[in-house]
C-alpha cells in the first residue's frame, strides 16, 4: 500500500512517524518547500510550545475558538497526556511552565524535530521536497497526485496535512473533490497602532491587563506587550483568535480599550488614590508608583494626564486624578491593521468538519482521503493548543490508514 502525505509540517510528519513498520507499506511525504517542520522550529521563540498541561477534555476544548465539538471526540483518543507519553517513550521529556505551556526540557525546538524525524527515518518514510500538489485525481482503488512541476505519483491512501491557506482560491483543488470549506481569515495577530506615541515604549509588558474590543463581546485578560507597531502579548493574541471573523469583517479597523490594572474597578482605584494622598502625600507622584507598572509606562500615563514631574500625591488635582483614572482603566486606542505574530501563522477556516470522520480523520465523501492539522476548520489560542490538534489528528489518521495492515515490530 502506497500512502501519500501532503505536507511536511507538524501533522504530516507526526502521522508519518506513527505509521506501522510493514514490508508492504510505503509512505512518502510531499513538501512544497525545501524544509520540513518549519513551524515547529520557530514555535515558542525557538523552544517549541509542544502542548499544554490541560488534561481535562472539556476545559481543553474550550481553548479552541473553532472546532471544539469535533475535538471533544478526538482528544479522548489522543490528548496532551498521550503527547507527553509519546515523546517520553522516545527519550524526550516535556516540562510545564507556570502558565501550563509545555516545552522540551532542552528548551530547544530541534529536540522535538529530531525526535519526530528519527521516528520517520526508522519507519523508512520517504520525503520529497519542492513538490507542490496541484490536483488529486481519483482512480479505481486509489489516487494520482499531480504536481506543479508536471510530475505525478500514485497513492492508495492520501493524507492532506498541508497547513492552512490564507486565500479561498487555494482550496479549489480540494473543493474539486467535493469538500466544502470555510473561507480563511487570519487568527493570532497583533493590533497595529500606526504612529501612536505608545509605540515608543516598545518592549514594555504588563503582566495583568484586560483588552476589550469596543462594540463587541471580545474581551481577554492576561499579559500585554507594547511593540514598535502596537499591542501584542497573550491577551491580544487570544482576543484576535476569538474575534478572528468579527475583526476581519471590520477590516481590522476598530477601537480597543485596555484596563492596564487587570480587573481593577473605579471605586477600588479611587480608594488607592486616596490612600496615596494620606500616606504618601509629600512624595512625588512620578517616584511613587503603587501599581507595579513599568516605570516608563507610569510616567507616560502621568504626562498624558497632565501631572508635572514635581507634582506630589497630596497636591494631585481632581482633574488630573480623573484623567489618570481613565487612562489606567479605559485607555482607548484606534487599531488600524494587524501584524502576524512572529512566524506562527494560523488561520481561522478550512475544510468543513462535517465532511470528516472524527474517529479516523477520513473524508466522509472520498474514501481513502484523510485530513490532519490546520487545513481543517480548527484553530486554538496560543499555548500549544494548535500543535496538540496537529499531533492528535495526525495520530488518528495514521492509525486509521494502517488499520488493515499488520504492524511488524
Amino acid at each position: 500500500m502506497q500512502v501519500a502525505i501532503i505536507g511536511a509540517g507538524a501533522a504530516g510528519c507526526f502521522a508519518a512517524a506513527n505509521m506501522p513498520t510493514h514490508p508492504g507499506l510505503g509512505v512518502t511525504v510531499y513538501e512544497k518547500t525545501g524544509k520540513a517542520l518549519q513551524k515547529v522550529k520557530v514555535s515558542g521563540g525557538g523552544r517549541c510550545n509542544t502542548t499544554h498541561q490541560l488534561f481535562d477534555i472539556p476545559g481543553l476544548v474550550s481553548r479552541y475558538p473553532r472546532g471544539s465539538r469535533f475535538l471533544r471526540k478526538t482528544f479522548y483518543s489522543f490528548g496532551p497526556e498521550d503527547t507527553i507519553r509519546w515523546f517520553a517513550s522516545r527519550g524526550v521529556t516535556l516540562k510545564a511552565e507556570e502558565d501550563g505551556r509545555m516545552f522540551p526540557v532542552t528548551d530547544d525546538s530541534q529536540t522535538i524535530i529530531d525526535c519526530i524525524w528519527q521516528e520517520m527515518m526508522r519507519k523508512k518514510v520517504a520525503v520529497r521536497y519542492h513538490k507542490s500538489v496541484r490536483e488529486i485525481q481519483r482512480e479505481a482503488g486509489g489516487f494520482t497526485l499531480l504536481f506543479a512541476d508536471g510530475s505525478t505519483a500514485p497513492a492508495d491512501k492520501v493524507l492532506v496535512a498541508c497547513g492552512g491557506y490564507p486565500k479561498p482560491e487555494q482550496f479549489q483543488w480540494l473543493k474539486a473533490l467535493g469538500h466544502d470549506f470555510t473561507d480563511p481569515v487570519p487568527s493570532l495577530f497583533t493590533f497595529n497602532l500606526p504612529g501612536h506615541p505608545l509605540n515608543e515604549l516598545m518592549g514594555l509588558s504588563v503582566p495583568d491587563a484586560v483588552v476589550r474590543v469596543a462594540g463587541t463581546k471580545i474581551a481577554e485578560r492576561g499579559p500585554v506587550l507594547i511593540t514598535h507597531w502596537g499591542l501584542s502579548g497573550p491577551a491580544v493574541l487570544r482576543a484576535s483568535a476569538w474575534g478572528a471573523r468579527e475583526l476581519a469583517a471590520l477590516n481590522y479597523r476598530f477601537r480597543v480599550l485596555v484596563n492596564w490594572l487587570g480587573e481593577t474597578r473605579d471605586e477600588e482605584l479611587r480608594g488607592i488614590f486616596e490612600q496615596q494622598r494620606s500616606t504618601q502625600g509629600k512624595s512625588f507622584i512620578f517616584q511613587k508608583n503603587p501599581f507595579q507598572l513599568p516605570r516608563r509606562l507610569w510616567e507616560y500615563f502621568l504626562k498624558e494626564a497632565g501631572a508635572g514631574e514635581t507634582t506630589r500625591w497630596g497636591d494631585l488635582s481632581a482633574a488630573v486624578r480623573n484623567k489618570l483614572q481613565e487612562l489606567l482603566l479605559r485607555s482607548q486606542y484606534e487599531v488600524t491593521g494587524k501584524t502576524t505574530f512572529k512566524e506562527e501563522f494560523v488561520t481561522c477556516g478550512g475544510i468543513s468538519l462535517a465532511s470528516i470522520n472524527p474517529d479516523t480523520m477520513e473524508s466522509r465523501s472520498v474514501p481513502g482521503l484523510y485530513f490532519a492539522g490546520e487545513i481543517m476548520d480548527v484553530d486554538g489560542i496560543t499555548g500549544g493548543f494548535n500543535f496538540q490538534h496537529a499531533w492528535t489528528s495526525g495520530w488518528l489518521a495514521a492509525k486509521a490508514i494502517a488499520a488493515n495492515m499488520e504492524a511488524v515490530p
